[in-house]
């Protein structure tokens, strides 16, 4: 804070046991620490105060910002209105629900909204082997299910 050195120290001290005399300095130094600890207590609430209010102002930029952004947001709104244009851009018939007996559909027939339509797969019958043999009886060379191990390739 100061910029007092050991020296000067020193000199103060001399000057005031000289002018205030033996018996009182104990008494004057108890009250000058005493009044410094006030001046010290005053600044740190000072200091304290200002930083809050900076604080406040800073919370009331980002206040007034995020009230910025968040004007006329509003997600349930935005929402309907999505639903809303999707209902709008399809024909009503496409909305309705499939009618198994109407043109001749059944329920089977309609898409799947799940995904692309399958077709059931029998799990009992055992899978076609490759063909081994041509249409004249002699077998297939070339096809890549007739090499057996230890053959040597063509």
């Amino acid at each position: 804070m100061f910029d007092i050195g050991w020296g000067e120290l020193i000199v103060i001290g001399v000057v005031a046991l000289i002018a205030i005399g033996p018996k009182e300095l104990p008494g004057a130094l108890r009250a000058l620490g005493h009044y410094m600890g006030k001046i010290r207590h005053m600044a740190a609430d000072f200091q304290n105060q200002f930083q809050e209010a900076m604080r406040e102002a800073e919370m009331a930029d980002l206040k007034k910002q995020v009230d910025t952004l968040t004007s006329g947001f509003d997600p349930m709104e935005t929402i309907r209105k999505d639903i809303e244009s999707t209902v709008a851009d399809k024909p009503p018939s496409a909305l309705a629900a499939p009618d198994a007996g109407a043109a001749g559909t059944t329920a089977s027939d309609a898409p799947s909204a799940y995904g692309p339509e399958t077709k059931p797969v029998d799990v009992q019958a055992p899978p076609a082997e490759p063909a081994t043999t041509g249409d004249s009886g002699q077998a297939l060379v070339d096809a890549p299910g007739n090499a057996k191990p230890g053959d040597r390739p063509a």
